[in-house]
């Protein structure tokens, strides 16, 4: 079988991920931005894995899936998921808990914020994980001009961690704040509340949610818990639970291609 991965890098995860399934026998092929052109000759794999969600790959998965062929996962999952937008009324319809978000330009921001209003946090409108995030404690630590749309969350102050999910197996860890997935977390027991929370984000997705990631707040004051950031395809990093990553992922990958066959 020819399977073709649409990732940013041909190391890290994506390379752990062809040698797993090149020991199994199947011929990979990947993708990057030195060697994707959108075309017909894509259509030769038998299915793709959409590791990255930057555009471009985003825009290849979805003329794929326009040409019947499967794509893991699903462009629509990983797009809603880097939109911050998209993600923050998804995860309100499902019934999670999130930040109040503000959006707007700066000078609108300068009529209506008040010393009271701050932190928040500066965050991209289209990513995901820290990159480019930054905590905002006055107007100065705003450098937009113009008309610059940006997104701000109010900022949750307590303790953050960043849950992992493949499969049925969570793995929670406490990881500090603002920080990305490849610092050094501490792996706790999960709590039930983070469990049905997981729970309640995988069922909407009906089974095509195999694995990710979401970043949490408890709340100091009140210990509810606040969704910051999903992950459609994180780099599993601090993974310190049962198993290994990449060999489950692949085999939680297969079966949905073959379930996706016989449909």
């Amino acid at each position: 079988m020819n399977i073709g991965i649409l990732s940013k890098r041909t190391t890290m995860l994506t390379g752990r991920l062809k040698n797993c399934l090149e020991s199994k026998g199947f011929n990979i092929s990947i993708y990057t931005l030195d060697n994707l052109v959108i075309n017909q000759n894509l259509l030769n794999q038998d299915f793709y894995i959409l590791k990255s969600k930057n555009l471009f790959f985003l825009y290849a998965g979805y003329f794929l899936e326009a040409n019947g062929i499967p794509v893991i996962p699903k462009p629509d999952i990983s797009f809603i998921q880097k939109h911050r937008i998209h993600s923050n009324f998804l995860m309100k319809k499902i019934g999670l808990t999130t930040p109040e978000i503000y959006l707007g330009t700066i000078d609108t921001f300068k009529k209506q914020f008040s010393v009271e209003d701050f932190p928040f946090i500066l965050k991209p409108l289209m990513g995901s994980g820290s990159k480019g995030v930054k905590i905002i404690r006055t107007l100065k630590d705003l450098n937009s001009k113009g008309k610059t749309i940006l997104y701000l969350e109010k900022f949750v102050k307590g303790i953050h961690y960043t849950v992992y999910f493949i499969g049925d197996e969570i793995c929670t860890l406490i990881k500090p704040p603002l920080s990305d997935e490849h610092v050094d977390m501490k792996l706790i027991e999960t709590p039930d509340d983070i469990q049905d929370l997981i729970t309640k984000w995988r069922n909407y997705f009906n089974g095509d949610l195999l694995f990710g990631h979401l970043d949490i707040v408890r709340e100091e004051s009140n210990n509810k818990l606040y969704v910051v950031d999903p992950g459609s395809f994180p780099e599993f990093t601090n993974w310190k639970c049962r198993g290994s990553p990449i060999e489950n992922i692949c085999k939680l990958i297969l079966e949905k291609y073959e379930y996706i066959k016989k449909k």
